[in-house]
Order: structure tokens, then sequence, then C-alpha cells
């Protein structure tokens, strides 16, 4: 997946991505428990979007402050 620049997205989009990620994570957890034949990397990507998408949120909150 490409880097994705979340500057310009709003809060809302940002935290119905989250949403989406999150949800998207726990099927990959709970999905393929027993499964070998699935991309491993998939889980590690999903959590740097979300820290991503987290700090973006973060540094706008920051700022306003």
């Amino acid at each position: 997946m490409k880097k994705v620049e979340y500057t310009s997205w709003s809060a809302e989009d940002l935290n119905k991505e989250i949403a989406e990620k999150r949800e998207a994570l726990r099927n990959f957890r709970f999905g393929g428990a027993g499964s070998r034949t699935r991309n491993v990397r998939e889980g590690r990507n999903l959590r740097k979007e979300i820290a991503r998408i987290l700090t973006e949120l973060r540094s706008r909150e920051t700022s306003r402050q």
C-alpha cells in the first residue's frame, strides 16, 4: 500500500478511517488464527497506518493550543 498523506483529510474522515483499520486488524487477528497462508505483514501495516492517523490527529490537537 502506498503511503497516504493524511494532512488534507478532515478529522471526521480520519476517525472513520481509524475505525475501519481497527476493524480490519481485529478481523486479521481473529479470522486467520489457524491459517498458515496469510499475509503476516498485513497486521504490521495496519498498526502503522493506525499510528500515522493518530499522530496526525494528535498534531492537529496540539497545534490548536
